[in-house]
């Protein structure tokens, strides 16, 4: 969201103006579900919290008159599926939508609130979930509720599924895209915990984002070794240099800057808005992708970094055994986000000719490969319908996200994915998400309750 720079768009930050019955109702509702949800702190780690999550919402959907409702047990916690069936013969597809339950945790300690206390404030929600993701998972509940009670009658089956552990194994994802295919096969994912819009304090849009392409998580370990001895005895060779000089050339080196329809859209957009060296630097790059002096100038821009190419950084060293002995191993975690399309294989071996044989480079843990999803006419079109809706003018631009969500299970198992979250932030004052005091706009809020009720509308009718 904040890498978005679009025109200035007025906005203020009142709360809500509440309409006449029924739909001060469902406002109410909203809340009431998000309040809930939040004070249920289900961080992965404490799986009995998940549990508990799945049973509060699960039978808010059962009032709301759902009946096709599974819940699947795994790896200690739970993930839950519900379908709503197409009216008569479906039309088309299912479409899935999709966000996870879990939160990392907080510490009350460094909070000036309780963080798994929902509290109303100066016009903010605060919370652990406000934005990340639980108004996602409570504006998706919502929506089906209300387009329930309100008769609608969908001509394709909406499917919904909710994680328990995207913050951490993404286990959930993975096997829903694969062992559990056939409860949420779908033409395509709309995805809560993507996209979405910010603005400044002063109300000028920083825009809405609709993510449609990801990168792919993958770990490394450089692992420098040598024979060791005593330490009053140095050798011309020692572990623990020969992985400090590793790490030096892996801070300078720079993979091949490149491009996808996504970030092409997403750059074509953005040097429209950058009359200065970063917008010439842009439209350099878009001329020619291979150009990386220009790439580099982009990605030292704060809000561009890491948009231009594959990225890897250190993320975690150890190294030598005892205080008097010379280091017989030492080893860092290298973390690096790929681009899509790339082979995690041939970012290893790039990441070996860069820093030489000193060290050994091996992967960490395994990754999925994510391809972009393509610009669907009809996702865009409804998207932009409903952010326009509440916020006219304001322009709509692809989006790759430079960490990983539960969509990318689902990418690499061939269902497109779609991060069309309607939330929007203040730019850079609630950018919070896993961190301290996290909060959302109340007027944010209810607004994306909103959205995800004309959009869901829109696309299965």
């Amino acid at each position: 969201m904040r890498s978005l720079l679009l025109a200035a768009s007025a906005l203020t930050l009142t709360a809500p103006a509440f309409a006449a019955s029924p739909e001060t109702n469902w406002q109410a509702k909203g809340r009431e579900l998000l309040e809930n949800v939040i004070n249920i702190p289900s961080v992965t780690t404490r799986p009995e919290e998940v549990k508990k999550l799945v049973t509060y919402l699960k039978g808010e959907f059962e009032k709301g008159g759902f009946n096709d409702i599974v819940v699947k047990d795994y790896m200690g916690t739970q993930a839950m599926i519900v379908r709503w069936k197409a009216s008569g013969m479906p039309k088309a597809k299912p479409i899935l939508l999709m966000g996870h339950m879990d939160v990392v945790d907080a510490k009350r300690e460094d909070w000036p609130r309780d963080p798994f206390k929902m509290v109303e404030e100066n016009g903010y929600f605060y919370g652990r979930g406000t934005t990340d993701m639980k108004n996602g998972i409570v504006a998706i509940t919502h929506s089906l509720l209300r387009l329930k009670a309100e008769g609608f009658q969908p001509k394709r089956d909406i499917i919904v599924f909710f994680s328990g552990d995207e913050e951490t194994g993404g286990d959930g994802a993975r096997l829903a895209a694969t062992e559990w295919r056939k409860l949420v096969d779908a033409e395509y994912a709309l995805n809560a915990d993507a996209g979405g819009g910010a603005f400044t304090k002063d109300g000028a849009a920083l825009g809405f984002g609709i993510q449609t392409s990801e990168k792919m998580f993958q770990s490394f370990t450089f692992t420098a070794r040598n024979p060791g001895g005593h330490s009053s005895r140095p050798r011309p060779d020692n572990a623990i240099y020969d992985l400090a000089a590793a790490l030096k050339k892996l801070e300078a080196h720079r993979f091949e800057p490149m491009l996808n329809e996504t970030t092409r859209a997403y750059f074509q957009f953005r040097q429209k808005q950058e009359k200065g060296a970063l917008g010439d630097a842009m439209r350099r790059w878009l001329a020619n992708e291979k150009d990386g002096a220009a790439a580099d100038i982009i990605e030292a821009d704060p809000l561009e970094v890491a948009m231009t190419r594959t990225r890897c950084v250190a993320t975690r060293l150890e190294g030598g055994h005892a205080d008097n002995a010379l280091p017989q191993t030492a080893r860092a975690l290298v973390n690096c986000r790929i681009f899509p399309g790339v082979d995690a294989k041939a970012v290893q071996a790039e990441l070996q000719s860069a820093v030489g044989h000193s060290v050994q480079v091996e992967p960490h843990g395994s990754s999925t490969p994510s391809p972009p999803s393509p610009l669907r006419a009809d996702v865009m079109k409804v998207f932009t319908s409903s952010i326009h809706k509440r916020h006219p003018g304001v322009d709509i631009v692809p989006q790759m996200s430079t960490g990983a969500t539960d969509g990318l299970y689902f990418r690499a198992n061939g269902m497109p994915v779609y991060g069309v979250s309607g939330a929007w932030i203040i730019s850079p004052e609630d950018e919070r998400a896993h961190g301290k005091d996290e909060r959302l706009p109340v007027k944010s809020f209810y607004e994306d309750l909103d959205h995800w009720h004309d959009m869901v509308k829109a696309l299965a009718q």
